[in-house]
């Protein structure tokens, strides 16, 4: 492997590179003076400087991450890193009542979360952290991010425009926002198209958002599962089954699995782990929570955009 790599992209933000690790970093200075713009160049060194040692702090600790959280041996786990630490902390709480789930489930969020911290300056208006579609969020008063939401990555990539979007601003408690779901990167035990989670951090919205996509299934012979350690030879999830391949579903079915993943966001929510989740699947989208902020709600904008079924 590699050491760690960074290029300066053409529109001015960055792109951070180290084995599986691809975070790409923006940073826009409160004032386009020489002052604040030198501000904004050294936390961006500083958040170069912090992500070369992240890859091998995780790689040391990576047997305790991968154990499952609800098992006795995961229970015990204490990690040293500050990532890591970060891990548990996020995903410790969904194992809770023997869920299955290991620190891996937020090990994005977490990454983008200790990344961020570098840019927690008042000259800096605003500033993100995207690793691979986790998002660590700066924001001074006064700014904003607009954001949007897609359920098929490969057509928003080839132009396509999101499915739905929100504003996340100064005023809101939102600072991390994480997707999951069968179609991504990482595997899923569920079927849903694409569960977007906005939460106080980008390890919790991660973790929360695989499990409430994991949450959103439905047992039919339309959906094509196999044991995770055959599609992945190093995933932490063994030989539980992951979805490989989902058919058009009936609508019943749609809803039902939709249902499902409701049910666990709407818990989410009352316990306070998250603000608000998006959940599509096959065209269909239920928005759960607000951020309850002057500008649009996630509600009101899918809604326009959409026309979902809201909880």
């Amino acid at each position: 492997m590699t050491g760690a790599e960074r290029r300066h992209l053409p529109d001015g933000r960055w792109h951070f590179h180290h084995g599986p690790i691809d975070c790409v970093v923006f940073a826009e200075p409160l004032t386009p003076s020489p002052a604040d713009a030198e501000i904004v160049e050294a936390a961006t060194a500083a958040c170069w400087q912090r992500f070369q040692g992240v890859l091998e702090a995780l790689v040391d600790e990576l047997a305790l991450l991968r154990l499952d959280l609800s098992s006795p041996a995961g229970a015990a786990v204490e990690p040293r890193g500050p990532v890591a630490v970060r891990m548990v902390a996020a995903c410790r709480p969904h194992a809770r009542g023997g869920r299955f789930i290991t620190a891996m489930a937020a090990v994005a969020g977490s990454v983008a979360d200790a990344l961020i911290g570098c840019f927690a300056h008042p000259r800096i208006a605003r500033a993100c952290v995207n690793d691979g579609g986790d998002v660590a969020l700066h924001l001074a008063p006064g700014a904003r991010f607009d954001v949007g939401v897609v359920a098929d990555l490969g057509a928003a990539l080839a132009g396509g425009a999101p499915e739905g979007a929100f504003v996340v601003d100064h005023a809101s408690s939102v600072r991390g926002i994480a997707t999951s779901g069968w179609r991504g990167r990482s595997l899923s035990l569920g079927i849903a198209d694409a569960v977007t989670v906005l939460a106080r951090d980008a390890a919790a919205a991660d973790a929360a958002a695989t499990v409430v996509a994991n949450a959103v299934d439905v047992d039919v012979p339309d959906v094509r599962r196999r044991p995770a350690c055959d599609v992945r030879d190093d995933s932490d999830l063994g030989d539980l089954l992951v979805t490989v391949g989902v058919a058009r579903l009936a609508p019943h079915d749609v809803n039902a699995a939709l249902d499902a993943g409701v049910r666990v966001a709407e818990a989410e929510i009352a316990a306070g782990r998250i603000v608000a989740a998006v959940l599509q699947l096959q065209g269909a989208v239920r928005v759960c929570g607000t951020i309850g902020v002057s500008h649009p709600s996630p509600v009101s904008a899918f809604t326009a955009a959409t026309e979902p079924a809201p909880c």
